[in-house]
C-alpha cells in the first residue's frame, strides 16, 4: 500500500511539531514514521493539490472529506494527526509566590 503513496521528501511541521512527530509524544514510532515517510501525499490528497491515483489514494480522499470511516493505519493516522493540530492543546502549570512567608493555616489561639 504504501508504494500509493510515493512522495520525494520527507514531510516537517514545524509549527505544530519544531522538534519532531516522534519527540513530541503525541504518536506512536510507526506513526511518526509514517507522517514523516508520507505526510506530504496525505497533505497535498487532503488538500486536492494531488489527484489520487490508487485505489488506497481514492478511499484516503474519501476519509479527509469525512464521506467514510478511516480503516487502514494510514488514514487513522493522518485522522489523529488533523485532529490534534485542529484542537487547542491546554497545559496547566502549578505555580505559587516565590521567597513568600509561609503560612500558618493552623496557628493555635490559646
Amino acid at each position: 500500500m504504501a508504494e500509493s503513496f510515493s512522495v520525494t521528501r520527507r514531510f516537517f511541521d514545524d509549527k505544530n511539531y519544531p522538534r519532531g512527530f516522534s519527540r513530541h509524544g503525541d504518536y506512536t514510532i510507526r506513526e511518526s514514521d509514517t507522517l514523516e515517510k508520507y505526510g506530504q501525499a496525505f497533505i497535498e490528497l487532503d488538500l486536492g493539490n494531488r489527484s489520487p491515483i490508487t485505489a488506497e489514494e481514492k478511499q484516503f480522499v474519501a476519509v479527509c472529506r469525512l464521506e467514510r470511516e478511516p480503516e487502514t493505519f494510514f488514514e487513522k493516522t493522518w485522522c489523529k494527526y488533523r485532529s490534534r493540530i485542529s484542537s487547542v492543546k491546554r497545559v496547566y502549570t502549578l505555580s505559587g509566590l516565590a521567597g513568600s512567608e509561609p503560612v500558618d493555616d493552623y496557628s493555635n489561639n490559646d
